[in-house]
């Protein structure tokens, strides 16, 4: 026992004598500085421990705020990470709260345990904790007089909240009216309270005005809320088409290049990736990596104004050693370079007399899917001028991989204004970030 007491000791002395406070998140692990000339990019520098996925969660939250990032440095001796990004918004889209965006920055990294590597057992318990914490569904039901763009309007309004949209089912009546039922989450987790209900209300009765007839938001029922797992019932039809696992060749007119070397480095593998730049890409790969199982101890990225990027990663397995295995190195080559060219799913099929959009957005292997695509869905729809009779949003499992399927029922009068190839085009150039 005084072993013990004497080795606790120690312990917390060591601790005190770090630089900061054991697992306390520093404000300081997340920097912004804004650029001196209007035009550049903003730096974003992340300096905070490491873990398996950092980068992958790093990616989604700068893409969910709408950002590109157009560079990237990425260094990390497995237990301490080093990350910059340059990133530049949309000059058409809202102005980025960047405060927001470094709370969220801030909570995905791991609380520092001490600059020797020591961890109070307590402090990882915790984190294991909210990994495995699932946030609460709620169900936002409202109905209105339907309009242009109306479904576009109600997705951008739960985005700006922080509401996140895990399953939709929107109809319209013969008369014109619109039932929605939205399930979503709290990224801010305050939906249970009156205040946070009340705000949400408030916020789609200014932009639906008065069009809406009612609004009301309550907790899910658990049955409701299992619904939102993943089924594997999509018509084979449709997985044949959409899920093709493997490129049939080369994309015509579009260099991409995914390949690997052993020699240049004694302990990683190189990864070089040659590739056109979209919206995400980056988010792409590291996602990629993330459910691999693949550490990044060095990473370098850029996208050139001409549309090309190029990204160099010296890798390593969990294990610690390099990727040798020519089978593990074939299917991880065929998977970045998949996800590259085509990381979302996109099809335009007849449904009896009726047309249906489907868009496969892949789930990564801890449940979160790439952020906005129905917000860039209804927001291309709205621009063709195009109506949705009815939307849904499911997961379902296909072969050993998840994906979020987005059923879109395009109103009777669609072809008016755009074709079924119109429709295809607009919505991957949305998705994308090609317009």
């Amino acid at each position: 026992m005084v072993l013990e007491s004497e080795s606790k000791k120690s312990l917390f002395s060591e601790i005190e004598r770090s630089d900061f406070d054991m697992g306390i998140i520093s404000d300081d692990f997340v920097l912004i500085r804004q650029p001196d000339t209007a035009g550049e990019p903003t730096v974003i520098t992340v300096n905070c421990p490491d873990k398996t996925g950092l980068g992958c969660d790093l990616c989604r939250i700068i893409l969910f705020f709408g950002l590109s990032i157009v560079r990237g440095d990425v260094s990390t001796d497995g237990k301490w990470c080093y990350i910059v990004f340059w990133v530049v918004g949309s000059s058409t889209g809202a102005p980025t709260r960047w405060g927001l965006l470094k709370k969220r920055l801030l909570g995905a990294c791991p609380a520092a345990s001490s600059a020797s590597g020591l961890y109070i057992s307590y402090y990882r318990q915790q984190e294991l904790l909210m990994m495995e914490h699932k946030p609460q569904v709620f169900l936002l039901k409202f109905s209105c007089y339907d309009r242009m763009g109306l479904l576009h309007d109600v997705t951008r309004v739960l985005c700006e909240l922080e509401l996140i949209i895990r399953r939709v089912k929107v109809s319209t009546t013969p008369d014109g009216k619109v039932m929605d039922l939205f399930f979503i989450t709290d990224t801010r987790e305050l939906l249970h309270t009156n205040k946070r209900k009340e705000e949400t209300i408030d916020e789609l009765r200014a932009v639906l005005g008065d069009s809406m007839t009612s609004c009301d938001i309550e907790p899910a029922s658990e049955d409701i809320a299992a619904c939102l797992q993943a089924s594997s019932c999509l018509p084979p039809a449709i997985t044949k088409e959409m899920f093709k696992l493997e490129l049939a060749e080369e994309p015509a007119g579009k260099s991409l290049s995914v390949t690997m070397d052993n020699s240049l480095s004694p302990a990683h593998t190189l990864i070089q990736i040659l590739c056109p730049d979209h919206k995400g890409l980056l988010y792409d790969i590291m996602r990629t990596l993330k459910d691999y199982n693949i550490q990044i101890s060095y990473g370098r990225f850029y996208a050139s104004k001409n549309g090309r990027c190029e990204i160099d990663l010296f890798v390593m397995q969990m294990d610690g050693k390099k990727i040798i295995d020519p089978n593990k190195q074939k299917a991880l080559c065929d998977r970045l370079r998949m996800e590259v060219f085509q990381p979302l799913r996109l099809t335009v099929v007849s449904r009896g007399p009726d047309t249906e959009l489907l868009v496969a957005n892949p789930v990564e292997l801890s449940g979160k899917g790439r952020p906005l695509v129905f917000y860039d869905i209804t927001l291309a729809l709205k621009q063709l001028r195009t109506r949705i009779f009815l939307a849904e949003i499911g997961r379902h499992v296909i072969g050993d991989r998840e994906w979020e399927v987005y059923r879109i029922l395009l109103a009777d009068d669609y072809e008016s204004f755009a074709s079924k190839t119109k429709v295809v085009e607009k919505v991957t150039k949305m998705l994308m970030g090609w317009e």
